[in-house]
């Protein structure tokens, strides 16, 4: 799909792979909204990308709020772009180490910002998108993301790994319904990234996650990210594929 020929709209994007898929978009001339919570740098970053960038504050699984951010997004051109990359991680185990059930509340709490809401981002952006003409054939496309940890989730990534083991489900039953109406869906799965998240822990922790990855033997850059989403949109034969972007890293238990 040409991604000029409409807008785009970027969850997370105020750091890490979001960031740079949205600077890849802003490049190309494509009018972007970043989605991020409201305490997130996401103002600044729509200010510093420049062009036809705009920022929502929107917590992803909220359906008003997140329709309020796809409705920005076609009001600046009609939406066709949709890069999902929010969510977070949690640490619990089935048992905690003092014998007790693991806290539900929590892995609730991490189930439904990761998986709860790509789907609820999915639902609106599509909605949107399926009322456009289409364009080549298409009408928009839908990239999500997942993790490796879907199918070697480590010891204590429980709730995120069932998140993102759900959003790899989800990935062909979804393009499969939205290909009546001419919207793509397919979802990335990076491995180790150098991200914000990692950038907190000390060099020799993130040399030593680097050293994990058979080849390249170190953590993916964010651009690698950016670079295999924008693939995907300019792919049409691209749709209900889950891409493993991990240099061919096999997690560990722990």
């Amino acid at each position: 799909m040409d991604v000029t020929s409409g807008s785009a709209v970027v969850t997370g994007g105020a750091s890490g792979l979001a960031l740079a898929t949205a600077r890849r978009l802003v490049e190309k001339g494509v009018p972007t909204v970043l989605v991020d919570l409201p305490t997130s740098a996401g103002a600044e970053v729509a200010r510093e990308l420049g062009g036809k960038t705009t920022f929502v504050a929107a917590d992803v699984t909220d359906p008003e709020a997140v329709a309020a951010a796809v409705a920005a997004a076609d009001e600046l051109a009609p939406l066709r772009t949709l890069v999902h990359c929010a969510g977070r991680g949690g640490a619990m185990r089935v048992v905690d180490k003092e014998g007790n059930p693991g806290d539900l509340a929590f892995y609730e709490q991490i189930v439904r910002i990761n998986l709860i809401g790509t789907f609820n981002v999915l639902s609106q952006a599509a909605a949107r998108m399926a009322k456009h003409e289409p364009v080549d054939g298409e009408r928009g496309v839908c990239v999500l993301t997942a993790s490796v940890a879907a199918w070697e989730g480590q010891i204590g990534q429980l709730p995120y790994a069932s998140a993102k083991a759900g959003i790899v489900g989800l990935t062909l039953v979804a393009a499969r319904d939205l290909a009546s109406k001419l919207i793509r869906v397919a979802t990335i799965a990076p491995g180790t990234f150098d991200t914000p998240i990692l950038a907190r822990l000390p060099q020799q922790v993130r040399d030593s996650l680097g050293e994990m990855t058979p080849h390249p033997r170190r953590l993916g850059q964010p651009d690698e990210f950016a670079r295999m989403a924008m693939a995907i949109i300019d792919n049409p034969m691209l749709n209900g594929e889950t891409i493993r972007l991990d240099g061919a890293i096999r997690m560990q238990p722990k």
